[in-house]
C-alpha cells in the first residue's frame, strides 16, 4: 500500500464548472472524449501563445529532422487539451506498458489466492538484464507487493516477468481492452533479444490514451479507487526523472512529498531509439497530465541528446504552467 503522502498527487478536486470529476468520466473514455474530434497533426490549443511555445518548437524541430513525435498534455482538473502532436498515433513506448501490468496486479490483490504477501519465486526462464535491482539481490522470493514496488521504482525487468507469469499476459490484455484502450498495450515479456517470432516491441501506446489513463488513475476511476491508489503509490517511487521530468528539479530518489509545491508521478520507457514518458504533475497553480513519446535513429549520440533536450523543454513548459 502507498506510504503516507504517496497518493496526494492524485487529488484532482472538481472541474472548473463545479461538477465532480466522476461526472466527466464518460467524456474521458478513449474514443468518446470531448476532444475526440481533434484531428491528427500538431496543435497548440492553449489560450496564451506563450504557453508550451518552447516545447512545441523543439518537438517540431525534431520532427523535421526525422524524429517521430507524439505528445499530449491536458489540464488535470478540466481535461482541457493544452497541446497535442499526433496524439492519436500508436507509438513504441518501451517500459511504459508496465503500468498496465501494475493495474492488473493491483486489481487482483483482494483475491484470496493473490494477496499483498503472496510470495513469488524467480526462475531461469524469467531472467533478463538491464533495468531493475532484483537480478542483483540474493533473495529468490519476494511478495507480490514488493515486486510491484520494484517495477514502479526501477522498472524492474525481472520483477515484471515474474508478475506477468503470475497473472498471465492474456489477463493484462483483457484488462486493457476492458478499459477501452485500443492503441495502448503491453505486448510481451521483457526480453534481452527479440526474435522474428516475438513481438517487435515490449509495449505501444498513444499519447491520447495514456493521458486519459493517468487522469483516470488520478481520479480513482481505474477499476476502483483502491486499485488506482495502489498503482499511483507504486509509480510514485519511480527513480527515473531523466526525460520530461528532468525539468522539474525534484529529487529522483525522494519525491513522494510536496517539494516547492510540486507533486509528481510518472512512468518512463527507454530502449534503443525510443524514449517515452507519461505522468502527472501538480503545482500551486494547476495540475497536468502529459505523455511524450519519440522514436528516432539512435546511431548518433547527438540525436539522442537532441531528443532528451526536447523532452526537457516540454517539461519546462509543464512546470511553468503548474507553478
Amino acid at each position: 500500500m502507498p506510504r503516507k503522502g504517496s497518493n496526494r498527487v492524485i487529488v484532482s478536486g472538481r472541474d472548473a464548472d463545479g461538477a465532480s470529476a466522476a461526472s466527466s468520466r464518460a467524456d474521458a473514455v478513449p474514443g468518446r472524449s470531448r476532444h475526440a474530434a481533434v484531428p491528427g497533426g500538431k496543435h497548440r490549443t492553449t489560450d496564451s501563445p506563450e504557453n508550451f511555445a518552447r516545447g512545441f518548437a523543439c518537438l517540431g524541430e525534431l520532427a523535421l529532422n526525422g524524429v517521430q513525435v507524439s505528445a499530449r498534455a491536458t489540464d488535470l482538473s478540466t481535461g482541457r487539451v493544452l497541446f497535442s502532436v499526433d496524439d492519436h498515433v500508436s507509438m513504441p513506448t518501451a517500459s511504459v506498458g508496465k503500468v498496465l501490468l501494475l493495474i492488473e496486479v493491483a486489481a487482483r490483490l483482494n483475491d484470496a489466492e493473490f494477496g499483498l504477501a503472496t510470495m513469488l519465486e524467480r526462475s531461469g526462464a524469467d531472467a533478463v538484464s538491464d533495468s531493475g535491482v532484483w537480478q542483483h539481490l540474493q533473495t529468490s522470493r519476494l511478495g507480490v507487493a514488493d515486486l510491484a514496488a520494484l517495477v514502479g521504482a526501477t522498472s524492474d525487468n525481472l520483477a515484471t516477468n515474474v508478475l506477468i507469469r503470475a497473472v498471465g499476459l492474456h489477463s493484462v490484455r483483457a484488462r486493457t481492452e476492458q478499459l477501452g484502450l485500443s492503441r495502448t498495450a503491453l505486448l510481451d515479456l521483457v526480453r534481452d533479444t527479440r526474435g522474428p517470432d516475438d513481438a517487435p516491441q515490449l509495449s505501444v501506446g498513444s499519447a491520447k490514451e495514456l493521458t486519459w489513463l493517468f487522469t483516470a488513475l488520478a481520479r480513482g476511476e481505474i477499476v476502483n479507487a483502491e486499485t488506482s491508489a495502489r498503482v499511483i503509490g507504486w509509480l510514485s517511487l519511480n527513480t527515473d526523472l531523466s526525460l520530461v521530468a528532468s525539468a522539474f528539479g525534484l529529487d529522483p530518489l525522494a519525491h513522494r512529498e510536496s517539494d516547492h509545491g510540486l507533486l509528481m508521478v510518472n512512468k518512463t520507457g527507454t530502449t534503443t531509439g525510443v524514449r517515452s514518458e507519461v505522468g502527472i504533475l501538480r503545482g500551486p497553480r494547476a495540475g497536468v497530465t502529459y505523455a511524450v513519446s519519440m522514436v528516432f535513429d539512435d546511431a548518433r549520440h547527438m540525436t539522442r541528446l537532441a531528443v532528451l533536450d526536447g523532452m526537457r523543454s516540454v517539461g519546462a513548459d509543464l512546470l511553468e504552467y503548474v507553478h
